[in-house]
C-alpha cells in the first residue's frame, strides 16, 4: 500500500502501541528481480510490518543518472505494494531516507549485503533508539544494473 510519509508516521505510532515490530528498508527498486524478492522476504521475517522507502524518480536520476529510472515511481510503488512481504511503500525525494528514518525510528533497519552497518544511512539513529541494523546477503549476480546490461547486450 502506497502511503504518504505523514500518514505513515501516524500509522507507525499506532503499530508500535500494538507492540508490532517495524522493519524499514529503502531503495530504487527499478526492475524487480529475484534478488529483490528474496531480500524483501528476509527483511519481513525480522518483524511484523515491512515498510519500503522508495526513491522518487528525481532522486533516482540524481543517484543513477539521467537514463534512470526505467519505471516511474508510481509503477515501481504498485509493483512493490503487490509483493507479499511488503506492507507499506512510501516515497522520499531526498538522496537518502535519513529524515524518514528519524521520523519512523523502526525496530529494524535493513540493507543489502553491498552495505556495512557503518555506512548505512540512519544506522546511528536506529541503534540509539534501541533498534537493530541488519545486513542481508545479496543473491549473487542479481542486480538491476546486470539486468539492464543483459538487455542492452541482447539487442
Amino acid at each position: 500500500m502506497l502511503i504518504s510519509g505523514e500518514d505513515l508516521s501516524r500509522k507507525c505510532k499506532e503499530l508500535k502501541a500494538e507492540s508490532k515490530r517495524i522493519v524499514f528498508t529503502n531503495g530504487c527498486f527499478d526492475i524487480i528481480h529475484a534478488g529483490h524478492v528474496m531480500y524483501l522476504t528476509e527483511a519481513k521475517a525480522l518483524g511484523d510490518i515491512l515498510i519500503v522507502g522508495l526513491n522518487t524518480d528525481d532522486s533516482v536520476r540524481r543517484l543513477k543518472g539521467p537514463s534512470r529510472p526505467l519505471n516511474n515511481e508510481q509503477d515501481r510503488a504498485i509493483v512493490l505494494s503487490a509483493l507479499k512481504p511488503v506492507d507499506y511503500v512510501t516515497l522520499f525525494d531526498e538522496d537518502t531516507p535519513l529524515e524518514l528514518i528519524k521520523i519512523l525510528l523502526p525496530d529494524y533497519l535493513v540493507k543489502g549485503g553491498d552495505y556495512t552497518v557503518e555506512n548505512i544511512v540512519g544506522s546511528a539513529e536506529v541503534q540509539t533508539n534501541g533498534g537493530k541494523v541488519v545486513v542481508i546477503p545479496l543473491l549473487p549476480n542479481r542486480s538491476t544494473t546486470a539486468v539492464i546490461d543483459k538487455m542492452k547486450n541482447s539487442l
